[in-house]
C-alpha cells in the first residue's frame, strides 16, 4: 500500500509531462502537412 504514495504522484507527473510535450508539438506545427511528406517519397520528383 505504501508504494501507491510513490506511484500515484509519479503517474500524475508523467501525464502532465506527456501533455506538455503534446501541447508543444501542436503549437510548433509538428503535425501539419503530414501527407505531403509521405507523398513526396512516392512521387519521386528527382527523376
Amino acid at each position: 500500500m505504501d508504494i501507491l504514495y510513490l506511484l500515484v504522484p509519479l503517474s500524475v507527473i508523467l501525464v502532465f509531462a506527456i501533455g506538455v510535450v503534446f501541447w508543444w508539438a501542436l503549437n510548433h506545427r509538428q503535425f501539419e502537412e503530414l501527407d505531403e511528406i509521405g507523398q513526396s517519397i512516392i512521387d519521386d520528383k528527382d527523376a
